[in-house]
């Protein structure tokens, strides 16, 4: 019996078949383009963490016998193991460790090192590897944001589409509301109602739902071309992204869907089936008012017609809310992201670009190059577009610090007690990190003019400051001094702190050399040196620790254009190829390539966004339609007592006016709270955002709000011109 009532209803009703139809399919292809473009952005950023990192999961740093590889090579639970004779950070060998099961990664890798006798300060984590695998230890203390997001989005878009995909299965199972009573009347249970209702449901929703999730795929699939156009692939630092799908992806993809539009079907067929018999025979789809307090500010502005409207949305009122709860969330998606963005392009220009605009116009690295080798520096200072070129290697190194070297500025902030794992404390004092800057011979003599001390090739110079730890304002820190001053450093080989040299201190400074080097970023308590090549030769037997490859610091002259750049650069190549293998980087190149990548990222996210704000206004413009066009009764009512057509127009106005502006007023605190916490986290100013900030962005989704609601009310007004009174009052199913 229900299969041929539902066969036939599904037959007989074109637009409700239809609508239901549409929605299923429409969730399926955003939920399965959503799941497809978030597995690539996993699976590429797995990737980059590899070809950065490599792709071990732990790490043991030290040298070992082969017995030792051996017994790490038949643990059970390793899979590869791999002797990294280059050295960790340029300090000393260490073995790379594969595992079968990665989850057990944080437990297995103590065991290995005790087996050992390696220290547990020796071993190292790839977190950033481990964290794609929803794996954490403890000192993984980084955020990791893209399951997270993905979670926030996926629910996110999941109860919008429920509350669209809601309403669509509402409209078409509250038309029926007369039919089923009378089913009720004659022995129907709910149970059976709602059986029926699901089987409809199942009926109309396979195919779209196959169908969303295959063009679902095909799209991510283009999305993720288009974003290898956008961004390019001569970035430094960025691989080719190569589409991938898994079938678990698809599992999870179906699974989401199903219980999307299993919930959009079974909220509206659980109400319907507890309908008595006799509400659901008397339920003619007519909306029912019923006596409230009226509303005094409606009625204050707006008269009677504001009074009548009040009435009406307070009697929809659920109906509304959630129509108004789809479109806050849309709203402040938009509002937010869009922020975001903005904050974004600051960040970025403040951090970087802007930085070290007067700093570095090309740079050039040369892999497995040592500066004391390097004799071609010269020739590129003698350019004739160079301004200054300066060659340079970075090494690791330590110092202990005592007591009585440490600054009474930075004893007044707690000394050591906020330090980190990178400093270790001894019976002596501290032993911290002493990078090592090692700058060629020209270079660091030009560097003790520009301190005005007389320049000498056999010393360090020693960045002597540390910054505010206790102050989390990056943006704006407060430095003071680090050390007391001596004549001399001991700086001491990273891993065999043993082996010690002793190098005079030409100067302690607070001014760096004209590098694009960062300094205490991560290791806010490292205490950087700065060395000529010469005296590097004298000390590099008892430090060592210096990195494979050698870096040239290239500054043009002013007001270089592109193309001028590009030149320089083949001419930099013209000398160095052949002898070295090099690879460069062009200032305003990386800054249009980095503009390109953020626009690339507007474009997909934003797309997204209005996505969402369309789902968003959709749902608003259905709920708002519907609740008009069921009122022909109770308009036809107001007409018959005297109220003139203008009247009713006014009360229309404001009834859209209260639907459209309502989640306006919610939605715009909430924004600026999500935007104070943004400015508070990145430590951008107020002034400096307010000058970029997306304010016509925003404004026009507000009047694309009003318009589709008046759109809606537009509809329904030209309808309610033709009704004829008799008619209508005169329709008995109307009761």
């Amino acid at each position: 019996m229900w299969k041929d009532y539902s066969s036939g209803y599904i037959k007989n009703n074109r637009s409700s078949r239809m609508s239901v139809v549409s929605a299923a399919f429409i969730s399926a292809l955003l939920l399965a383009l959503l799941c497809g473009l978030f597995y690539n952005a996993w699976k590429y950023e797995v990737e980059r963490i590899e070809l950065k990192e490599g792709g071990w999961q732990s790490r043991i740093i030290g040298k070992f016998s082969q017995e030792d590889v051996e017994t790490i090579e038949n643990y059970a639970n390793v899979k590869e193991v791999v002797v990294n004779e280059k050295g960790y950070a340029g300090a000393e060998p260490a073995i790379d460790i594969y595992f079968d099961d990665m989850k057990s990664v944080f437990s297995d890798t103590p065991r290995i090192a005790e087996l050992t006798g390696t220290l547990p300060e020796n071993i190292v984590y790839n977190y950033e590897l481990l964290a794609m695998y929803l794996i954490r230890g403890e000192g993984d203390s980084a955020p990791r944001l893209l399951f997270p997001m993905f979670l926030l989005v996926t629910l996110i878009v999941s109860f919008s589409l429920i509350i669209i995909v809601h309403n669509s299965f509402a409209v078409s199972m509250n038309a029926r509301i007369h039919q089923f009573g009378i089913f009720s009347s004659i022995g129907a249970t709910p149970k059976q109602i709602r059986s029926c209702l699901l089987q409809e449901a199942a009926v109309l929703c396979a195919v779209p739902v196959i169908a969303g999730n295959l063009l679902g795929i095909v799209g991510s699939m283009g999305l993720l071309q288009m974003v290898n156009v956008l961004l390019g692939s001569d970035i430094a630092g960025r691989h080719k992204a190569i589409f991938g799908y898994h079938p678990l992806v698809l599992i999870l993809t179906l699974s989401v869907t199903i219980i999307t539009i299993w919930i959009s079907a079974w909220l509206p067929a659980r109400k319907l089936s507890k309908l008595t018999p006799l509400e659901a025979i008397r339920n003619s789809g007519e909306l029912q008012l019923k006596r409230k307090k009226n509303s005094r500010l409606l009625t204050f502005f707006f008269g009677v017609e504001g009074e009548l409207a009040g009435n009406a949305l307070k009697a929809q009122k659920k109906a509304l809310r959630t129509a108004s709860l789809s479109l806050v969330i849309s709203f402040m998606a938009f509002a937010v992201m869009e922020c975001f963005f903005s904050l974004s392009a600051i960040s970025t220009r403040e951090t970087y670009f802007e930085r070290y605009q007067g700093v570095w116009d090309v740079m050039v690295t040369l892999k497995d190059t040592k500066v004391d080798d390097f004799e071609d520096i010269k020739d590129i200072q003698q350019f004739a577009e160079v301004k200054s070129a300066i060659a340079y290697q970075k090494a690791v190194a330590k110092r202990m610090l005592t007591e009585e070297e440490v600054s009474a500025e930075m004893k007044s902030f707690g000394g050591f007690s906020h330090a980190s794992n990178y400093v270790t404390q001894t019976d002596g004092g501290w032993l911290v990190n002493a990078p090592i800057v090692i700058l060629d011979d020209n270079s660091f003599l030009a560097y003790c003019k520009q301190l005005g001390i007389t320049p000498r090739l056999d010393g360090a110079v020693i960045l002597n400051q540390i910054r505010d730890v206790t102050n989390p304002d990056f943006r704006h820190p407060v430095y003071m001094s680090y050390v007391n001053e001596n004549t001399t450093t001991v700086l001491r080989q990273s891993g065999n702190e043993e082996m010690i040299a002793e190098i005079p201190v030409l100067s302690y400074t607070k001014e760096t050399p004209v590098l694009r080097e960062e300094y205490a970023k991560i290791d806010y308590y490292e205490l950087v040196h700065f060395i000529s090549t010469s005296e590097w030769k004298e000390v590099k037997g008892q430090i060592g620790g210096s990195e494979e490859d050698c870096y040239i610091c290239v500054k043009a002259k002013e007001d270089v254009t592109l193309e001028e750049l590009n030149m320089l650069q083949n001419e930099i190549a013209s000398l160095l190829d052949g002898k070295y293998t090099i690879e460069q980087e062009n200032r305003i190149q990386e800054y249009e390539t980095n503009e390109n990548q953020i626009q690339g990222m507007m474009i997909i996210l934003g797309g997204f966004c209005t996505l969402l704000s369309i789902i968003g206004i959709g749902n608003v413009f259905s709920n708002t339609l519907g609740f008009v066009r069921q009122r022909k009764r109770e308009f036809a009512r107001y007409m018959s007592v005297g109220l003139t057509p203008k009247e009713l127009k006014k009360m229309f106005c404001t009834e859209a006016l209260v639907i459209a502006g309502k989640p306006i007023l919610i939605s715009l605190p909430l924004v600026l709270i999500a935007l104070w916490y943004l400015l508070r986290m990145s430590y951008v100013e107020v002034g400096v955002f307010m000058s970029e900030a997306p304010l016509i962005p925003i404004i026009l989704f507000m009047l694309a709000i009003l318009g589709f609601v008046a759109l809606a009310y537009y509809l329904a007004w030209r309808n309610v011109r033709k009704i004829s009174l008799a008619e209508v009052l005169r329709d008995d199913t109307m009761m």
